[in-house]
């Protein structure tokens, strides 16, 4: 069985050199992203491939795919490469870390969230996103290079064992609920990869952005179980991390 960073490297790398830069206030995030950026000058995104969700010039981002640290270079970003879960950065460094559709690709989360906590400052925020409920593990999980979804008590407890308080929530995502576009969308992937890319960047993200709906954020962990994916606003309060 291939690890699932080099399933990654090779799915993204893929899907991003083939891929337009998207600005970050097209995203629904936006509302949330641009009323914290007035209390976080110094901000990092882990592993935004090229739809980063905070401003590019400034910004510090870690990525494993070359088109992506190249593309947010050019436009003034500070992009390096790095893994989630070692990040290239000093402790208490920022006020605010964004991780969308990532932590679920590390097979070691407890490691990422001790690295992310390590390099965010007290009162500083962590926005992010994960898939939920194991129970809704498709095959398309699988081949993006998902490693886990996440139960609400679980995920509670893993941010509470790294100082890391949530504070709201909302439901997040756009895979699709019906389950012969789901397996018609893999047979693509699968047998004919660089067609679907194409269609997937060309056609089906646009319309995606087109129809995204306003987040509603409620306080603490929404309560949403057939959600496929949520989006959590934690704040740290606490130092000291588990070892």
């Amino acid at each position: 069985m291939r690890d699932s960073i080099a399933v990654n490297r090779d799915f993204y790398d893929l899907l991003w050199s083939g891929s337009d830069l998207e600005r970050p206030d097209r995203f629904n995030t936006w509302p949330l992203i641009s009323g914290l950026l007035p209390l976080a000058a110094s901000r990092l995104e882990i592993g935004p491939g090229l739809r980063p969700r905070l401003p590019i010039p400034g910004t510090c981002f870690v990525d494993i795919s070359p088109p992506v640290i190249e593309r947010l270079t050019e436009r003034g970003g500070i992009a390096v490469p790095g893994e989630i879960d070692a990040l290239p950065f000093c402790d208490n460094k920022f006020g605010l870390v964004c991780a969308f559709d990532v932590i679920e690709h590390s097979e070691d989360d407890r490691r990422v969230f001790r690295e992310v906590s390590r390099v965010l400052r007290e009162g500083g925020l962590f926005v992010f996103s994960v898939p939920m409920y194991a129970a809704l593990w498709t095959k398309f999980d699988e081949l993006v290079g998902h490693v886990r979804r996440y139960d609400p008590a679980d995920l509670l407890a893993l941010l509470a064992d790294h100082g890391l308080v949530l504070e709201s929530s909302a439901a997040f995502g756009m895979q699709p609920s019906s389950t012969r576009l789901l397996d018609f969308g893999l047979w693509w992937l699968k047998n004919r990869r660089s067609e679907a890319m194409w269609w997937y960047n060309r056609v089906l993200m646009p319309l995606g952005m087109f129809f995204q709906k306003r987040l509603k954020f409620v306080d603490g962990m929404v309560e949403a179980p057939g959600v496929d994916e949520i989006v959590l606003v934690c704040r740290k309060v606490a130092t000291s991390l588990p070892v």
